[in-house]
């Protein structure tokens, strides 16, 4: 975690007691759109590859977990508190998780063409491909707060 992100996490906890996990990490491929998307309210979801945590040997998200959202600057804006964690296939996953990312057009289809796109790019670097009975990891978070500059 940088620096205005500590920062951020110390003073919003000042006078109470922290909780033990927190993390700070930007949205894939449009970090200030997308956080801009939880900021209104409109984005509780996010999914990611399941893979990728175990090639880069990450824990995955857990209930109760926070994270601080960064934009493409690295600073802090938001921070989110996971509410649900599912690991299912890409091609189980439910319209209404898609809808919860509200990206796009909010279709089943914008978000599968977006994660099939990212989760390739993503793959790749690893030599793997896409399939889309990967599994997907499937967060949803609320809102906790926004940071004011």
């Amino acid at each position: 975690m940088n620096e205005k992100a500590k920062k951020y996490w110390d003073e919003f906890w000042q006078g109470k007691q922290p909780p033990q996990s927190v993390d700070a990490w930007q949205f894939g491929f449009d970090p200030d759109g997308l956080a801009q998307l939880v900021i209104q309210g409109k984005k509780t979801a996010t999914a990611s590859s399941y893979v990728c945590y175990e090639l880069e040997n990450e824990p995955l998200p857990a209930v109760d977990d926070y994270s601080i959202i960064l934009n493409s600057r690295d600073e802090p804006v938001a921070m989110i508190k996971t509410v649900d964690i599912q690991v299912i296939p890409m091609n189980a996953v439910p319209e209404a998780f898609a809808i919860a990312e509200g990206e796009g057009d909010l279709s089943y289809q914008y978000w599968w063409d977006g994660h099939k796109e990212a989760f390739s790019q993503d793959l790749a670097e690893f030599g793997r491909e896409f399939s889309e009975d990967m599994l997907v990891v499937c967060q949803r978070f609320e809102l906790v707060d926004i940071k004011t500059q």
